[in-house]
């Protein structure tokens, strides 16, 4: 596998200066997560843009302090968007900024990068199953979405461009997967994600714009309440003692990666030189079978007090892929990432949340 490093990349403390940061989907679990740690860190501006499909203003409140800005003021006559507070336009502020707008909006996005060091592109419409069901709506949003973003970028000189991909472009394949498999998507999904990662590429080659590209395993962690994923669902069908549902034969395997984990990865392709156009596999280089997952959660459960829970079999859903790992040996080589989250240990953690956040709900 070709590289442009030969040895591991340590970032280094120079390296970890402040940026501007534009994330979209910033209200969702990956954008809250990214953003927690970025004012963990310190020193940076954050700015968001989510049209609060799935994240909510009280999801982002969690972890910071934000301001929003109001869209009222945004006509086709005028492209200043305004502040409650009345601060100069886009102004970056000391607290994140909050835009609630939709990543269609190309006038919007357009707005939104001035000033920006980095575009994290979170929002998309997510999963195989929906994009199933309504494929133009996933072509749209994801490929147009994102589209949008690499020319606000490229009118803005935005310098980097980090874009949240898929496996699934990859398709049913031998794993584990890699970076120079050829790319044959089983999913409108992987199909739109593939579009994404060719306009990526396009605008590193055609325009500079350092784009890169991470194709994320299947994350699962604290903070994922909204999220349909397996892992949470599975969490919640169990804590309201619903039977759980595996499509298929529960043989069909995944790569589950760790928010924190995640974070660090998205953390490092925003600040290492030299990775413009370049994709990675971001997950653990681990297989395990749904099966084997809900056994592990099962056992977890069983530790809280929620016992007797059920699994039933359904039919195996359209467009989903037997087997899909990764093999992460370019992250490691070229960002110097890999995981540090057992599996084990993750979803102990993320019961744990959940738990948790059912007994704020019930307390008075």
């Amino acid at each position: 596998m070709s590289s442009p490093h030969s040895l591991p990349f340590t970032p280094d403390s120079s390296l970890l200066t402040p940026h501007r940061w534009l994330v979209t989907g910033g209200c969702g679990f990956i954008g809250t997560s990214l953003i927690k740690a970025l004012i963990k860190e310190g020193g940076h501006v954050i700015r968001v843009v989510d049209n609060l499909s799935v994240g909510t203003r009280d999801d982002l409140a969690r972890v910071c302090n934000f301001t929003e800005f109001d869209l009222t003021s945004l006509s086709p006559q005028s492209s200043t968007l305004t502040s409650a507070s009345h601060s100069s336009p886009l102004t970056p502020h000391p607290s994140p900024q909050l835009i609630v707008g939709d990543i269609l909006d190309d006038r919007l996005a357009l707005k939104a990068a001035q000033g920006m060091d980095v575009i994290v592109h979170l929002a998309a419409n997510t999963g195989v199953g929906p994009s199933v069901a309504d494929p133009r709506s996933d072509c749209v949003t994801n490929v147009i979405g994102t589209f949008n973003y690499l020319e606000a970028a490229r009118q803005n000189q935005v310098k980097r461009f980090v874009f949240a991909s898929s496996g699934a472009p990859v398709g049913e394949c031998e794993p584990p997967i890699h970076e120079d498999m050829a790319p044959h998507p089983v999913s409108p999904y992987g199909a739109s994600k593939l579009a994404g990662e060719g306009y990526c590429s396009a605008y590193f080659r055609t325009f500079g714009i350092e784009t890169v590209a991470l194709r994320f395993g299947n994350v699962y962690g604290p903070g994922s309440g909204h999220k349909n994923s397996v892992v949470a669902k599975f969490i919640r069908q169990a804590m309201c003692g619903e039977t759980l549902e595996i499509y298929g034969d529960g043989g069909q395997t995944r790569d589950f990666i760790y928010i924190d984990d995640l974070v660090r990865a998205i953390r490092l392709a925003a600040i290492v030189d030299g990775i413009g156009g370049e994709v990675f596999q971001i997950a653990t280089n681990a297989e395990t079978t749904v099966s084997e997952l809900a056994n592990i959660l099962l056992s977890i459960l069983a530790d809280t007090g929620i016992n007797n829970v059920e699994i039933r079999y359904e039919a195996p859903r359209a467009g989903d892929v037997r087997r899909n790992f990764s093999d992460t040996s370019k992250a490691l080589q070229v960002l110097g990432w890999q995981t540090k989250v057992s599996l084990i240990d993750g979803l102990g953690l993320t019961v744990k949340w959940f738990i948790e956040q059912q007994s704020h709900s019930l307390s008075p």
